[in-house]
């Protein structure tokens, strides 16, 4: 069953930030300071397991083998990128159900043609509004629980007014929270949240489109929730490297910039693998 901490906290009007987590090592540490909503990204899902860009190369298969396992090792309730629903119609009704049964409380879904792309990446492709009204249609239908995030990725083709005609049409086919995607100034961000009533969701994507702000000044904007999808993998990425070129360069590293390896034993678990085998040892 999904986590209901979302939709308590979208009734209360209680902002909040979710960040973006790559992995299960990310996900542990997340457990550790004690996050309550986490955002499973396809990009960093995709490049972390595969090795490879958000280009819609990755299957439903694969995503969905991955969220299940996101919500399996997270303590928090967990946002889920379902791209384009994988396809048509049908698959929009497939991919909702299997987010929905691996334990996912909201599913986001945007209008780009398949295969899809990263939302801050060039050759982005529409499908049509009405097409993409029957998939939210199809995703209200499919659900149980689970909330629909209605995503447009209409702002480089189409404008802000196309963006926010397009999301008027989806928050009309029932879709719970609307996704501008990639706007490109707070103005822009404010009058999307003026023109609407639904909650709103901001994507603090590091490296992209949209400008940083802080989740004060997101709150006073009016969105209700904003994700931080890259921030965990970037973040790491440096810190790796940084010791990788250490390591070559020197053949040493710092050993006081790792995490500790007994504390990060007990974040993945073992402590309780010692327990058992110490209960069960013949």
């Amino acid at each position: 069953m999904a986590n209901p901490i979302i939709k308590q906290k979208l009734k209360a009007r209680e902002f909040f930030v979710a960040p973006g987590l790559q992995d299960m090592i990310s996900t542990a540490v997340a457990n550790q300071v004690g996050f309550d909503v986490v955002y499973g990204s396809g990009y960093w899902l995709t490049a972390s397991s595969l090795g490879l860009p958000d280009a819609g190369i990755a299957t439903y298969t694969q995503m969905v083998d991955r969220m299940s396992t996101l919500v399996r090792t997270s303590n928090a309730a967990v946002i889920a990128d379902g791209d384009t629903g994988y396809g048509g119609l049908l698959n929009v009704h497939h991919t909702v159900k299997g987010y929905e049964a691996a334990g996912v409380s909201v599913i986001q879904l945007e209008d780009q043609e398949f295969p899809k792309k990263c939302g801050h990446t060039p050759y982005k492709r529409l499908i049509p509004i009405e097409d993409m009204v029957e998939k939210i249609k199809v995703a209200v239908e499919a659900r149980d629980e689970m909330l629909i995030i209605a995503r447009t990725d209409a702002r480089q083709s189409e404008g802000l007014d196309g963006s926010l005609r397009r999301l008027e049409a989806y928050a009309e086919a029932g879709a719970d929270i609307l996704f501008p995607e990639a706007l490109t100034s707070e103005e822009e961000m404010r009058t999307a949240c003026a023109a609407f009533d639904k909650p709103m969701m901001a994507n603090m994507a590091d490296g992209g489109l949209t400008p940083i702000l802080s989740a004060k000044v997101l709150e006073d904007i009016g969105y209700a929730f904003a994700i931080y999808p890259s921030m965990t993998s970037l973040v790491a990425a440096a810190a790796m490297r940084q010791g990788l070129q250490s390591l070559k360069a020197t053949g040493e590293y710092d050993p006081d910039s790792l995490f500790d390896f007994k504390e990060f034993c007990g974040l993945i678990g073992f402590e309780d693998v010692w327990a058992f085998e110490k209960r069960w040892a013949k």
